[in-house]
């Protein structure tokens, strides 16, 4: 657990330092649970938000994009249940004063019982080698068995009690679980409360006129409202899918983890509209689908997980989540659900106005049935930055640290490096990134000496260092410097932008969906 603090704060420390993120309104001590992304980090998240971009819409003729507004008419909220049901269960831990999210405690503890199952089985496959059968050990190991059967009873349970709105039972859950306060130890725990997540905010010139609103909570309301305006204006036929980035606020009772949790976060989702019946094959693609988008960045197939939801919300009929080994442990990355009719049948309700789709190999109407996938940008933003962070020992024993980003997502795609700042070598480099700026984020450095900023530039995360030397101005050669395998060839000045293209393109990368 140490080790994975000190690796967390490693991130933290780093990701300040080279401009990828800072904490908001430092200068007045920061306000809780809320990042500006810095020069870097804007790169690298507009970068994130382009790959999934081009995979969702330019890649699918059936997707197309939109930009909803945040502020919506407050009935939208009351239709979605949000206003009523949008909930997390609180609790308090009267000695350490600190405050949970009483569903996440049980869950970090049914996770523990996970861990104890998961090593038991990776001892046996040490043991017995390539004749070890992990399903036969799983179901008849008894401690496997128990841990997981005790783990999914509940879990079972206290989805249960959450969906029956039986609070007292979640809080006897936790007390027979002996769980205690991660901060004091403590089990002096208050009762279990709701407590709603949406901000408040008012519409007009006067206190006593305006109108009650919100900062939404979830992008997708936006979505179903302009479901018919999207349908008839792009003459689309189901099954087809409206695809969206933006912001969302939600007041976390637990905003922790640097951007994990935040309250102003941004989302990318995709809305996709499906016959009545058609819903679960549909969930099942998308599924698989976004894991492949996920894999394609190379960030390792160990790294992932699916969990499917024990407690479901209550617009859907099937949920996943797609989970991710970040530093604190697998948390969720993506969540995939299938949220029947129940969005454009509330809005039907509480608008008056009828939110079907005509379908003429049918001859019927009917209102659509949705399934989403929707993945926290920020959460997305996290997942690459801290695994791509890493401390290398070198073949002379001395150490390096690189941000190993995919090189896809990297913010700046070249260094451009005069070996002396003299002798028209400045001059040459800042030709070649007169040419390259047309293609690429590119960036100039001629302080320290080369080998302190081949450093700089792999904290940076940059795949490439080109350095100008006194050979250039013979033969037209430049040195390019590979950031994960510090490989350097020689090349010549007008192959350089095709090198970076076969590295850097999102085609490329895209590509490997189909593999």
């Amino acid at each position: 657990m140490a080790k994975q603090e000190d690796l967390f704060k490693n991130v933290v420390s780093h990701a300040k330092e080279y401009g990828f993120i800072f904490p908001s309104s430092e200068i007045y001590d920061g306000l809780s649970a809320v990042y500006d992304y810095a020069q870097n980090g804007v790169e690298l998240k507009k970068n994130i938000r382009e790959y999934w971009w081009k995979s969702m819409v330019q890649m699918h003729d059936n997707i197309v994009g939109l930009d909803a507004a945040i502020l919506m008419h407050p009935t939208t909220w009351k239709a979605s249940g949000h206003v009523d049901a949008f909930n997390d269960p609180l609790i308090d831990n009267k000695d350490s004063k600190k405050r949970y999210r009483a569903d996440v405690l049980i869950e970090d503890y049914a996770e523990k019982l996970n861990i104890k199952a998961q090593k038991e089985i990776e001892k046996a496959k040490e043991r017995f080698g390539a004749a070890f059968n992990e399903q036969e050990f799983i179901t008849t190991n008894p401690r496997v068995v128990e841990y997981l059967s005790k783990k999914n009873e509940i879990l079972a349970r206290m989805a249960k009690s959450l969906d029956a709105g039986d609070l007292e039972d979640v809080k006897l859950l936790i007390e027979e679980l002996e769980i205690a306060c991660p901060d004091s130890g403590s089990r002096n725990w208050t009762e279990v409360r709701q407590f709603n997540l949406m901000f408040g905010t008012k519409l007009g010139a006067s206190a006593d006129t305006a109108m009650d609103l919100y900062l939404r909570p979830e992008t997708a309301q936006g979505i179903f409202v302009n479901f018919l305006n999207v349908q008839k204006s792009g003459r689309m036929k189901v099954p087809f899918g409206i695809a969206q980035t933006g912001k969302a606020f939600r007041n976390e009772i637990v905003a922790r983890q640097f951007i994990f949790r935040m309250r102003e976060f941004e989302q990318m989702e995709m809305q996709f509209f499906v016959r009545p019946g058609e819903e679960m094959q549909w969930y099942e693609h998308w599924k698989a689908t976004r894991l492949k988008w996920h894999l394609s960045l190379g960030l390792g197939k160990e790294r992932y997980r699916f969990h499917d939801h024990e407690k479901l919300a209550h617009y859907a009929n099937a949920a996943a989540d797609i989970e991710f080994d970040f530093p604190f442990g697998f948390k969720e990355l993506e969540g995939i659900h299938s949220r029947t009719d129940f969005d454009l049948k509330a809005h039907e309700q509480y608008s008056g106005r009828k939110l079907q789709y005509f379908d003429a190999e049918l001859n019927q109407n009917y209102v659509p049935y949705v399934v989403e996938t929707s993945v926290g940008l920020d959460r997305m933003f996290l997942a690459v930055f801290a695994t791509s962070l890493k401390e290398e020992t070198l073949e002379d024993g001395s150490t390096r640290t690189v941000l190993s980003l995919p090189a896809v997502l990297a913010p700046t795609k070249a260094a451009i490096l005069p070996l002396v700042k003299k002798d028209g070598l400045p001059e040459i480099a800042h030709q070649i990134i007169a040419d390259l700026k047309w293609d690429f984020n590119v960036t100039y450095d001629e302080k320290d000496a080369v080998g302190r900023r081949y450093r700089r530039q792999d904290a940076l995360g940059t795949p490439f260092c080109i350095t100008v030397d006194h050979q250039t101005i013979e033969d037209q050669t430049v040195t390019i410097r590979h950031r994960d395998s510090m490989k350097q060839d020689r090349v010549q000045i007008a192959d350089l932008k095709n090198i970076i293209e076969n590295e850097v393109s999102m085609k490329n990368w895209l590509m490997k969906m189909n593999d």
